[in-house]
């Protein structure tokens, strides 16, 4: 089937978000289990460098979805946490239908974790009521 200019955008789009959810979703994770998130934690967390996590932090603060100050703990706005809370809910939709599905748990969280952020509300919807 041929994709169409919209489906193309929407996929670019889809991808530039994808780094935004991952990272909301992390520093919500980190904060619970540890109570403050560092820079060096999400560098552990994600297995990539110092300079990687400030770039991608500094998108997260221009889209105000986080606040941090230099050496600081990393914080998450309102929109940050909602944002947390739509990804982590979206992935358990994902994993459970994938598990429900026949998938093994460990494959089920590793696909789980790309397809939430490419799935349509419809689709989520169905995947939701079907794993029921």
């Amino acid at each position: 089937m041929k994709k169409s200019k919209s489906q193309y955008s929407n996929i670019r789009n889809q991808n530039k978000n994808e780094i935004l959810e991952d990272y909301v979703e992390a520093i919500q994770e980190i904060s619970e289990i540890k109570g403050d998130v560092k820079n060096a934690d999400l560098a552990i967390h994600f297995g990539v460098s110092q300079a990687t996590i400030n770039k991608n932090l500094k998108r997260l603060i221009t889209s105000k979805l986080a606040t941090s100050e230099p050496y600081r703990s990393i914080f998450l706005t309102n929109e940050g946490k909602k944002l947390a809370d739509i990804s982590k809910e979206k992935h358990n939709i994902v994993y459970q239908f994938l598990i429900k599905l026949g998938v093994s748990k460990k494959i089920a969280q590793y696909d789980s974790e790309g397809i939430e952020h490419h799935v349509s509300d419809e689709t989520l919807k169905l995947m939701k009521n079907f794993s029921k």
